[in-house]
């Protein structure tokens, strides 16, 4: 029987607002918490709540035998709490039927695994204690923001406990091999690798719309058909959960695709599995070398997306630099702040891009250019750093009395 892995990523950053250079000093409060809940708002009545009732819809129909996999980043998690209790109770309700495997993440959907392990690690259990507090797992699976993914990566997460992580499928390392089967870095014991079957996730997300493809329209039952008679153990199915809805316009039948895509799998003898499922039950397939990261983000699939420009170094650079004063600071409203900025959207907003790439930076991007974001997040950093400044005067005048 052929298997099927749907997983979906859900994120949302903490927008900044219009911070200028005459705020630094006076104004601590760097986000546009308003703007937040307006996103929030709109994706929960667009995407995560219909979302949510068709995924409950199918497990009741198909009962034990439907099953998929969700992660949330800590910062979506927290803006639910605060804005929208009412759309993180759906999905705890989804937590309690059993089916649905929750991934973990860094916390803050953050870079922190490129530039300080130490952060890596903190995050990615204040992750694992949110999915306990309101899901009742602890996540065996990891994902790493953007897909971000190595040899040394995978020797990490097995260290810290995880017994599988997934990455993007990249034909160049796979040299002709499937991408539907699991795999191992060279550098591990056990920790087996999911990869994301790049072409049939793609064929949704990017070609959904397409009226120029050879194969639009695209229905529940002729994607089934290719999950079904496609090679290897498992087809890993990738996307954010805010393609539906969301990025795909309830108009364009991307609901109603998913509504019925479950029933078409179901239909074509095809198992539903989930990430742990794997590791659990399928054989390592052979050695998936990834010496320098990948990701899923842009045409490049590297860091590029991120790391690509000056602008983009120099806030990373001048972010990371604080984490020494701000942890010692042992302040969790100062820690928090500078956590919820290293989220990577912030460094995905400055990228210089164009083409298809600088059109979906476009797209997410609160700001009118990369420009504006950086300065905006330069003076929310310069800010940062007078506030940790005058915290350790003031820790030394107390520790001197």
């Amino acid at each position: 029987m052929k298997n099927v892995c749907l997983y979906f990523n859900l994120h949302q950053p903490n927008r900044l607002k219009p911070y200028t250079f005459f705020e630094i000093g006076t104004d601590h409060f760097y986000e546009n918490d308003k703007l937040n809940k307006t996103f929030l708002d709109k994706i929960s009545e667009v995407c995560y709540l219909p979302m949510n009732a068709i995924m409950m819809e199918n497990i009741q129909r198909l009962g034990k035998d439907f099953k998929f996999c969700l992660s949330l980043s800590g910062t979506l998690i927290e803006q639910m709490e605060n804005h929208r209790p009412d759309v993180l109770n759906s999905f705890i309700e989804l937590a309690k039927t059993g089916q649905v495997e929750f991934i973990g993440q860094t916390y803050y959907h953050s870079l922190a695994y490129l530039y300080s392990l130490d952060e890596f690690e903190r995050q990615v259990q204040k992750h694992i204690d949110k999915v306990e507090e309101h899901f009742g797992q602890t996540p065996k699976v990891f994902r790493n923001t953007g897909m971000i993914y190595s040899n040394d990566l995978a020797e990490r997460l097995e260290n810290m406990g995880f017994h599988g992580v997934m990455a993007e499928g990249l034909s160049n390392f796979l040299r002709g091999r499937s991408y539907n089967h699991p795999y191992t870095a060279p550098n591990v014991k056990s920790i087996k690798t999911l990869l994301k079957n790049y072409k049939l996730s793609a064929d949704f997300t990017h070609r959904f719309t397409d009226t120029n493809w050879e194969e639009y329209p695209l229905t529940a039952d002729k994607y089934a058909n290719w999950i079904a008679n496609d090679t290897g153990d498992c087809v890993n199915i990738f996307m954010p959960y805010e393609t539906f809805g969301q990025h795909l316009k309830a108009s364009t039948g991307s609901l109603d695709f998913i509504k019925h895509l479950p029933q078409e799998l179901a239909k074509e003898n095809v198992n539903f599995l989930t990430a742990s499922d794997q590791v659990e039950k399928l054989g390592i397939n052979g050695i998936y070398d990834v010496h320098l990261p990948v990701s899923w983000r842009d045409s490049e699939k590297d860091l590029s997306a991120w790391t690509g420009n000056n602008m983009q170094k120099e806030a990373l650079q001048k972010l990371y630099s604080l984490e020494e004063t701000v942890i010692n600071s042992k302040d969790p409203d100062l820690i928090h702040v500078w956590s919820k900025l290293q989220t990577a959207d912030h460094f995905y907003y400055l990228n210089t891009k164009s083409a298809e790439d600088g059109a979906t930076r476009d797209y997410l991007s609160p700001y009118d250019s990369p420009y504006s974001g950086y300065i905006y997040f330069m003076n929310a950093l310069a800010d940062l750093e007078i506030t940790c400044n005058k915290k350790k005067v003031t820790s030394k005048k107390l520790e001197f009395v």
